[in-house]
């Protein structure tokens, strides 16, 4: 039995008027003297339907192939049988599309071109790792280390301006401004030990004391800061 094929140009499903003579039991010169007519009664040039094949005695023969719509058109003054057997082979025709193609593994071709785009795949990952690992001990190095520092050295370690990291803290609820002036950091924040206050006392000249509260960038934070801050920052 011969198979629907497809058109590679347009990528249309076709099925040939020799299939058809063989699911409807007619002869291929009177499904092809159908199409003919079909196609002058569609005014449609038949010839844009028409190609050619080499038979068993490898001599070129002429036949049709038809797409889904003039099928069923032409189909259509037959038989409800034989109109039945067409649409199931269109139908199964269009589930064998819908299936994922699977490589030939036999081929040693496909085998080559697979394990080419794996070779491939493999070597850019490693460069990838092979780049973000100075970065991922960077940072692993800085949230291990002991100490904290004030925001405005924190954002020059990471090479942002002061501005802009108080900015991204208190847009993203890491500080908030406190009646009377000053900063202090959200308790979720400090729970976490990504921030910390120092509290300094101040003796004035007059005998007095002022206290003073400073938030303060842990190791922790600054290595979280280095991933979150530093794009943001790039990107505006």
């Amino acid at each position: 039995m011969f198979l629907p094929t497809v058109t590679e140009a347009a990528g249309v499903q076709t099925m040939s008027s020799r299939e058809i003579a063989t699911l409807t039991g007619k002869q291929h010169q009177h499904v092809r003297r159908d199409i003919e007519a079909m196609a002058e009664g569609l005014k449609t040039d038949p010839s844009i339907f028409g190609r050619i094949y080499r038979d068993a005695r490898n001599r070129e023969q002429r036949e049709y192939a038809l797409p889904r719509r003039e099928c069923l058109i032409l189909v259509s003054g037959y038989s409800v049988e034989l109109r039945a057997r067409i649409i199931d082979k269109w139908e199964e025709l269009e589930r064998a599309a819908r299936r994922p193609v699977m490589p030939d593994l036999n081929n040693p071709a496909t085998l080559r071109l697979l394990l080419a785009d794996y070779a491939n795949d493999k070597i850019a990952l490693e460069e990838q790792v092979a780049e973000l690992a100075p970065k991922a001990e960077a940072l692993d190095r800085i949230a291990t280390a002991d100490g904290s520092m004030c925001i405005t050295d924190a954002a020059k370690t990471l090479q942002v301006q002061p501005k802009a990291a108080f900015q991204f803290l208190r847009a993203h609820r890491w500080i908030y401004s406190r009646q009377g002036g000053g900063d202090i950091a959200y308790q979720d924040k400090l729970a976490s030990g990504l921030l910390e206050h120092k509290t300094t006392t101040i003796h004035r000249s007059d005998g007095s004391e002022k206290v003073t509260t400073q938030v303060r960038v842990t190791p922790k934070g600054l290595a979280r800061l280095a991933k979150e801050l530093q794009p943001v920052v790039k990107a505006a």
